[in-house]
């Protein structure tokens, strides 16, 4: 069990932030353990043949599908929208003693492998292996998908802020995780190894990330207090089409602003919309202006860009059709 003990000025200082490393290094477990992680099977399927020309050995031996991952692989994001380049960067900076540290330690009753113990060996040169690496994984199998993803990641964001602003931190940490409870100032998460300890002022750094699904992964101090969880809605994520709206909303607004309407289930940008709905985002901009001018839908920014919720009247009109939907 891992327990983070709050005290005042801590539930002021929780933060989210996201980062592309940390999904990188998630979705190399996901390739290890395909059906532990069912949900991203499109994703494996389109990226397999992309990279059969990439050595993933030293990946794979420092990702194992449960454990300890080593830390400096996924540093804490510093920025809440970091970018690539600037994550990779700070791996590359990594100390070498660190490195060789960190890879070899291994949890209770673990056993360190020979990959492992020849990389801790030469950590410079591990580490330049590995920079290389992540480099070239990151261009064939995250990247071409990083806006669908960041924009669920935004979207989630987005949704647990304004449950923050409006319960405070029980709110905020609500239906995050099964393994995640938030009770009387402490935050507990089921995990096989033991913590407790106060956040001592630093506050935590929530990560909403679509390759830890269906999972948590926690840091703790000395690195700044962390916990990663299965953003909402990532089930969506690789869907080719949205399933249709119910009859009588299509026959209300048309077919498809009701598929906006449905879709808007969880917080998209025009974007998103656009690939989900397979029109262009022109066409979605057009439809969310009448949508907007009717009080159904509303727009938020965050950071440059503008993710579109449902409003209270566009949630009552979306739910009492589905329901009327279903019942008749």
């Amino acid at each position: 069990m891992i327990e983070f003990v709050f005290g005042p000025d801590d539930v002021a200082r929780v933060r989210f932030a996201f980062s592309p490393l940390w999904e990188l290094v998630r979705s190399v477990r996901v390739l290890a353990d395909p059906s532990a992680h069912a949900l991203h099977l499109p994703w494996m399927r389109a990226v397999r043949p992309r990279l059969r020309e990439l050595d993933l050995m030293p990946l794979r031996a420092l990702v194992p599908r449960h454990g300890y991952i080593p830390d400096f692989l996924t540093p804490p994001p510093e920025s809440p929208l970091p970018d690539f380049g600037t994550e990779l960067e700070t791996v590359r900076s990594t100390p070498p003693d660190v490195v060789a540290k960190e890879l070899c330690w291994v949890e209770r009753g673990g056993v360190l492998g020979p990959e492992r113990l020849a990389m801790a060996a030469a950590p410079e040169r591990t580490l330049e292996t590995l920079t290389d690496l992540l480099d070239r994984y990151w261009k064939a199998a995250i990247e071409p998908y990083w806006d669908a993803i960041r924009d669920l990641l935004e979207a989630d964001v987005l949704r647990r802020t304004r449950a923050q602003a409006a319960h405070g931190a029980e709110g905020l940490f609500a239906g995050l995780h099964d393994a995640v409870r938030w009770r009387a100032g402490t935050l507990a998460i089921d995990r096989d190894w033991e913590f407790r300890g106060a956040l001592g002022g630093r506050g935590l750094l929530l990560v909403p990330s679509v390759f830890v699904w269906p999972w948590v992964s926690v840091m703790v101090p000395p690195y700044q207090p962390m916990l990663g969880y299965p953003v909402s809605g990532v089930g969506t994520l690789w869907e080719t089409a949205p399933a249709a709206p119910p009859d009588a909303l299509a026959a209300l607004i048309g077919r498809r602003r009701a598929q906006l309407l449905t879709v808007l289930a969880s917080p998209a940008s025009t974007t998103e919309l656009s690939r989900r709905l397979g029109v262009t985002p022109g066409a979605v901009s057009q439809h969310l202006g009448v949508l907007r001018a009717c009080g159904l839908v509303a727009g938020h920014r965050v950071g440059r860009r503008v993710l579109y919720t449902r409003t209270p009247s566009g949630d009552a009109l979306a739910q009492t059709a589905t329901a009327q939907s279903t019942n008749g």
